[in-house]
């Protein structure tokens, strides 16, 4: 068994058809197994899933209590400050909420963050010490 790792992120969201279209306009590609209450996106070795929030509380048999996005976010790393800049500008073109421009960080990075349409945070960001491969994968430990 291998407990150090993540296979799938759920996220809920209140419209799926909203959140297909800003993913897609992210540039995201729908994976196969999808339906009316949940979308699934392959990543490297792991999904992100959108689940129709109705869909989840009845699959989960307990109520979702108001939305609790904000405690936590997820995060995109670039190899270059210009990768940052350039998911930020998509993201506004695809209709996320600004939430911090692009800038330097107090840990000497480079970052930004937007809310998507339900208020899921992503952040973009270049870290200077951390090494990606040709397909965005953070090489050796961080």
């Amino acid at each position: 068994m291998t407990p150090q790792r993540v296979t799938m992120i759920t996220l809920s969201v209140a419209d799926l058809t909203v959140s297909r279209r800003f993913y897609a306009a992210l540039g995201w590609q729908e994976a196969e197994g999808g339906n009316d209450t949940i979308a699934f996106y392959k990543l490297h070795g792991q999904f992100l899933a959108l689940y129709l929030r109705e869909a989840l509380t009845t699959d989960l048999g307990l109520p979702i209590k108001e939305m609790t996005t904000g405690s936590i976010t997820l995060a995109t790393n670039y190899s270059a400050r210009e990768g940052v800049d350039a998911a930020y500008q998509t993201a506004l073109d695809a209709g996320a909420i600004a939430i911090s421009e692009p800038e330097e960080t107090e840990w000497g990075g480079y970052s930004a963050m937007i809310a998507g349409p339900d208020g899921h945070l992503w952040e973009y960001a270049h870290n200077p010490f951390w090494e990606l491969d040709d397909s965005g994968i953070i090489k050796g430990e961080p």
